[in-house]
């Protein structure tokens, strides 16, 4: 092999590499680096609530216009998925396989915390799917109060 084949086989491998790698470049990594914060997740999350509530009220505003109104509400329709995925990947990703650490079930006061923040956790990515499935507020409404459980559970309670 030439070195000018060793060359273009090198770059060939980076570039197909650099391409695979980009795919999820955009999330936390799994490596316990230590740069991001738990509160800025829980911004991140109530900001994609607040997301996904808009768009579901304009879907509803838009669809009382007819179908003049389709393109726009297929992109709110669109933007309310997304925003929900990304919250779902905030709690899988960051919290699910991060931080929330597993408990002896010898340690009954550690492992009810534990099993009480995976139901939260869980309940929160069933109200997201709901809330991609429908326009019904009410799973808006009710991923801010697993949130605010969540939060009380993961922080404590002396942090509001």
């Amino acid at each position: 092999m030439t070195n000018s084949s060793k060359s273009l086989l090198v770059v060939a491998a980076f570039l197909l590499l650099s391409t695979v790698g980009a795919v999820k470049i955009f999330s936390h990594c799994q490596i316990p680096c230590g740069i991001y914060d738990d509160e800025m997740r829980f911004k991140m999350i109530e900001e994609h609530i607040a997301t996904i509530e808009k768009s579901m009220q304009q879907i509803t505003a838009l669809s009382k216009e007819g179908s003049a109104q389709m393109n726009q509400i297929v992109r709110w329709v669109s933007n309310k998925d997304q925003h929900a995925d990304e919250l779902t990947d905030i709690v899988t990703y960051y919290f699910m396989t991060q931080r929330v650490k597993p408990a002896e079930e010898s340690d009954a006061k550690a492992y009810q915390d534990y099993t009480k923040k995976l139901v939260l956790l869980h309940k929160m990515m069933v109200s997201a799917m709901k809330a991609k499935q429908t326009v019904d507020l009410a799973n808006v409404e009710q991923l801010r109060t697993l949130l605010r459980e969540f939060h009380d559970v993961y922080f404590g309670p002396e942090k509001k």
